[in-house]
């Protein structure tokens, strides 16, 4: 059965693909070829000076361990062009290299057997690219706080990590660890993933300055846009979620002047804990901690050292209508999900990103839910939909570094919506969604395992409503004409949608659903001595278009 739909879901995707070009430049960054897949990345030691005056110079060098999938002699790296690769080191011996684009090609002196184990030290410096629109259109942020002291972010996804350090830039290899050390201009602090490991001030050489230096180790694996430098003026606190299993450390990093305000804003966060481990289960990153730091962006959900720049405000930076009227800051709870989508759950290709972007997007309704009960939350999800565009489909061409629409994130929320109600199981609902975040945790994933692990606990045929919401831009049109023969009514009704699609949906007359099993062909059913004003499709629990068909 899986074999068969992987295939079916690949024919889908060539369908969809068929008629977009990329360049070499785009195989280069989004493909894994003879040159990367021939070894896995286990270990990554980035250590990175960076220079806040006016020159915004990074200077660094980043170690590789890996092991060997198959025996070469050359891989593929990447860096961007904008960095300049000072050497690479091998055995003691300086490795002969090329550049094509933002990819490096490396030669060994000496084949690397396969299982064998190797390690490289490339050395480089540059300029790094400068964010545009942070985090959508990242680099580093180089900006100022209130005191006039630098207050610095680096922010990549879909950029890329390979803007600023050098790596196998693609998310299907994870390292196991890492160890990220920094150094900075005193009094400046820099906060990066995981857990501080060590700190200590002194005179940098290359800075020309007195200078503050920290090493930061994930004991998870992390992919690489979510490995990040937060450097700032910083105070510090903490706090603990404790739960039966075990207690999460909780470390805030603010800018001084906003510690007051921050000590009270961020009580949203244990409740929001509780929520997610009881539809998720436990925080992915317990050993590394939990934590928010003050960036000067909107935010970005950095595994275990989440960007915080919402402004201490309610909803999508003050905008309240976003998050349908409530009360709570919306890039906590967004960029948090992600902890769980996205940062322990990582899909080998960005055009698989709903289940990133989705599944987050969708965690913002359980909390919800959990917070402010059932109503309220059909309330939220339908107000997802003003956000939906239905412009393009939500997964992109693979291999080429591509993502789909940005429909991925409330459209794939509302097609979980409407995949629970046409379950219209809780219990196995919120079973599966648990299912699927502990039975995937650590792992990278295609889209395709996901949607068949759905499908193999639930007793329906699930392949055309997938097709439907994530490789379609459109979504299906539930049709419906009326009809009345003396005092009765009977309903006729059909789906105007791809062939085969069969979506069970409910409708509602005189507070009373009823369920119907339309397909693509009319079909017919009795309503009865109703009172017809009282009909309604139920557009609150399933994201479909309804049009009516005026009898002739």
């Amino acid at each position: 059965m899986r074999y068969i739909s992987l295939i079916f879901l690949s024919l889908i995707f060539s369908f969809s693909a068929v008629s977009q070009e990329f360049t070499y430049s785009d195989s280069l960054r989004g493909n894994l070829s003879e040159f990367r897949s021939c070894y896995d990345v286990f270990y990554y030691d980035l250590n990175v000076t960076v220079d806040d005056y006016q020159q915004k110079l990074i200077n660094s060098s980043n170690t590789i361990h890996a092991i060997a999938i198959s025996s070469f002699q050359k891989i593929q790296i990447d860096l961007f062009e904008s960095l300049k690769i000072h050497s690479i080191e091998f055995e003691e011996k300086m490795l002969e290299f090329e550049r094509i684009h933002n990819a490096v090609f490396v030669n060994f002196p000496r084949v690397i057997n396969v299982n064998e184990k190797f390690n490289f030290k490339v050395m480089y410096s540059g300029k790094p690219r400068v964010a545009v629109n942070p985090p959508w259109d990242g680099g580093f942020s180089w900006e100022k706080d209130k005191n006039g002291n630098s207050w610095i972010g680096v922010s990549c996804q879909g950029l890329g990590a390979s803007s600023w350090w050098p790596c196998k830039d693609h998310q299907s290899d994870e390292p196991d660890s890492m160890n990220i050390t920094s150094t900075v201009r005193y009094p400046l602090q820099v906060i990066s993933n995981g857990k501080k490991k060590s700190d200590k001030t002194f005179f940098s050489d290359k800075l020309q300055s007195k200078a503050n230096k920290s090493s930061w180790f994930v004991s998870y694996p992390i992919n690489n846009y979510n490995v990040t430098l937060c450097i700032g003026d910083y105070k510090y606190f903490n706090d603990y979620h404790v739960n039966n299993y075990d207690t999460l450390d909780l470390d805030y990093y603010v800018l001084k002047y906003n510690y007051n305000k921050a000590k009270d804003h961020f009580q949203q966060v244990k409740p929001m804990l509780e929520c997610f481990e009881k539809y998720f289960g436990p925080y992915p990153f317990y050993k590394d901690g939990y934590t928010l730091i003050e960036t000067p962006y909107l935010g970005m959900e950095h595994q275990s050292a989440i960007a915080y720049g919402n402004n201490y405000l309610p909803g999508y930076n003050g905008n309240r209508q976003f998050i349908s009227g409530l009360d709570f800051d919306y890039i906590i709870i967004h960029e948090t999900g992600h902890e769980w989508w996205g940062n322990s759950i990582t899909t080998n290709d960005i055009a698989d990103m709903w289940i990133h972007e989705g599944f987050c997007t969708y965690s913002e309704v359980l909390y919800v839910e959990c917070i402010y009960g059932y109503d309220i939350m059909l309330d939220y999800v339908n107000n997802q939909k003003r956000s939906v565009r239905n412009d393009k489909p939500i997964i992109g061409p693979y291999n080429v570094n591509k993502k789909g629409s940005n429909d991925m994130y409330q459209k794939g929320s509302l097609m979980l919506h409407t995949l629970r109600s046409l379950i219209d199981n809780d219990s196995l609902w919120f079973s599966i969604i648990k299912g699927i975040s502990e039975e995937f945790k650590y792992q990278i994933v295609d889209g395709a395992e996901i949607i068949e692990y759905i499908n193999e606990k639930v007793d329906l045929d699930l392949y055309y409503f997938f097709q439907q919401y994530l490789y379609k831009s459109e979504i299906p049109t539930f049709e419906y004409k009326i009809q009345k023969k003396g005092r009765e009514y009977t309903l006729l009704y059909r789906w105007n949608a791809i062939d085969d699609f069969n979506m069970n949906i409910k409708v509602n007359v005189e507070t009373k659903d009823i369920l119907l099993l339309p397909d693509n062909e009319w079909k017919e059913y009795s309503l009865g001595n109703v009172d017809i004003k009282s009909f309604k499709v139920r557009e609150d629990l399933f994201y479909v278009n309804v049009k009516k068909i005026m009898s002739k």
